[in-house]
């Protein structure tokens, strides 16, 4: 009877044990696995801690610098240099990435889906960029941040740009079309206005003096006449490059097995700049440091800041709410996904854009963002961002709409609803025509002036602070271009899985990514559409979008 009691006992005691060492093995897994995905998490995203730290660091070091130490102006720029060759690195890759890019990108699609896909891109920039515009009229109107100050108490910084709308808009189309395109590698086509000489009217010297006094009035008031000289700035010429890119893409598309080994030069031209573009960013943190702290130091005056403060919190206030509510808002009625989780992938080139404020320099961090973190098809970024990096400027609309009004308050000049109108309509067009560099909106903000009869010479009153605000509007700019990406991606999507379909690559499973040793051969099979080649990673690339 009493074994018949203790074998029971024996068992409870020993299910008890193992449950106790099973938990224990459990909570010790549960603590490797923890341990294991912060590891994970740290290596995956290394850089982007690298340079937010590296950000912090920057400002603190200029404070300190700027604080406890008297730097000339050549020291000054001394201290800048590691930043300055990040900029330099970034600009370097900027030519092979668009050109290799767009030509690929246009060639992976026929002629009909490019179409449709370019259609879908520029609608989405243009309401995108009114929204904006709207959104900025709106905060600025309600605000009234001239209303409160005058022109006079503000102090003046720079010079006013001398340009004209009409050249200006008639510029951006000769640009599209450069007749050297090697010179449109390094240099821009700008119009200048060169006054003619009035002509000679002879006085008959014995004439009464009446007649000689009227005659004299009449040649002071000739007409001024202008002879247009054309001339060339420096910068790469970004909109002519994409139209002869896309042209010559869509043709070498055209040539089948011809045009094949073409694209496939420029298949790998792409894969080799963006092997370049991560070596790049591995400098990335060291340079914006010093970009960051070296901007600190070369400010002179910090009170400005003060004075102009209700127009900059009116103008980031609208940047803030397009970020977080309008573009995201999109995204997630079309796209039905996290825009948060897409904005979280496209960190690093935010972080880039608000240290160096140029799209187009962000562009090579743009394109690992979008294709490695969210995954949007190469066939749709190629397309779109070197696009949307060139016309689309959500922020830089937004700026320049608040922008004049502003002028208007500080001059006390009362804006009607059709000079509103014309504000909305300027600042749009001329957001487009704005290249992506720094301080371009300062050279177009001169048009929306002009268009409603403000004086051109008070864009000097915001140049003090324009530098701050450049940052941000330009990280709205890439924001914007991101989201458009996978908009487009998402409504493309019936095209993409057709062409996928009718290519040689078998596509049946396409989310069975691993990779057999039977397929081990075959991994980089191509398929021919209209004689261009993808590898199979492109063509299924659809399939790997960010999720909740």
């Amino acid at each position: 009877m009493d074994a018949a009691v203790r074998r029971p006992v024996h068992r409870l005691t020993t299910s008890l044990v193992w449950k106790q060492k099973r938990s224990t093995m459990d909570m010790m897994g549960n603590k490797e696995r923890r341990g294991m995905n912060f590891k994970g998490l740290l290596k995956r995203n290394w850089l982007l801690l690298a340079t937010v730290l590296s950000v912090v660091l920057g400002i603190s070091l200029g404070v300190m610098v700027r604080e406890y130490a008297s730097l000339s102006n050549l020291h000054k720029q001394y201290f800048g240099f590691p930043g300055e060759l990040l900029m330099r690195m970034l600009k370097l890759v900027i030519l092979p990435l668009i050109i290799s890019s767009m030509i690929t990108g246009v060639a992976a699609l026929d002629s009909e889906v490019s179409g449709k896909i370019g259609l879908r891109a520029v609608i989405y920039y243009f309401s995108t960029t009114i929204i904006a515009v709207i959104l900025g009229i709106i905060l600025v109107m309600t605000i009234k941040p001239g209303v409160s100050q005058t022109a006079d108490h503000l102090d003046r910084a720079g010079t006013t740009p001398n340009v004209t709308t009409v050249d200006t808009l008639l510029d951006l189309i000769r640009n599209m079309f450069p007749e050297n395109l090697v010179q449109a590698c390094f240099q821009q086509y700008k119009t200048k206005r060169k006054e003619l000489d009035p002509p000679k009217v002879s006085v008959n010297t014995t004439t009464i003096p009446p007649l000689t006094t009227t005659i004299m009035a009449v040649v002071e008031n000739i007409t001024k006449e202008y002879k247009i000289v054309g001339t060339y700035t420096d910068g790469i010429n970004v909109l002519g490059l994409i139209v002869f890119c896309v042209a010559f893409g869509l043709v070498i598309g055209k040539m089948g097995e011809k045009g094949r080994i073409l694209l496939e030069f420029f298949d790998a031209l792409n894969d080799a700049t963006m092997k370049l573009v991560h070596i790049i960013m591995c400098y990335m943190p060291i340079g914006i440091l010093f970009l960051i702290a070296a901007k600190i130091i070369q400010v002179e005056d910090w009170e400005i800041f003060r004075k102009m403060g209700l127009y900059m919190v009116t103008v980031l206030s609208g940047l803030a709410i397009h970020a977080t509510v309008c573009l995201p808002l999109i995204y997630f009625i079309i796209v039905r996904k996290n825009p948060l989780t897409f904005t979280l992938g496209m960190a690093q080139a935010l972080v880039t854009a608000l240290m160096i404020a140029s799209s187009s320099a962000t562009l090579p961090v743009t394109f690992r963002c979008a294709e490695e973190n969210n995954r949007i098809d190469k066939r749709i970024t190629r397309f779109v961002l070197p696009v949307g990096a060139t016309i689309n400027m959500d922020g830089t609309a937004l700026y320049e709409a608040v922008a004049a009004i502003f002028i208007a308050q500080l001059n006390d000049y009362a804006l009607d609803v059709g000079q509103i109108v014309t504000i909305s309509i300027t600042a749009t067009v001329a957001s487009i025509g704005a290249a992506g560099v720094p301080n371009a909106g300062l050279v177009t903000m001169v048009i929306v002036l002009t268009a409603v009869g403000l004086p051109a010479s008070d864009v000097t009153l915001i140049v003090a602070v324009d530098w701050l605000l450049d940052r941000f509007r330009t990280m709205i700019n890439v924001l914007g271009d991101a989201y458009g990406a996978g908009i487009v991606q998402k409504l493309s999507k019936r095209e993409l899985e057709r062409m996928d379909l009718t290519s040689e690559v078998d596509v049946t499973n396409p989310f069975a990514l691993e990779t057999t040793a039977d397929d081990e051969e075959c991994e980089k099979k191509s398929y021919v559409n209209g004689g261009f080649t993808v590898d199979k990673t492109d063509a299924i690339s659809f399939t790997e979008t960010s999720q909740f």
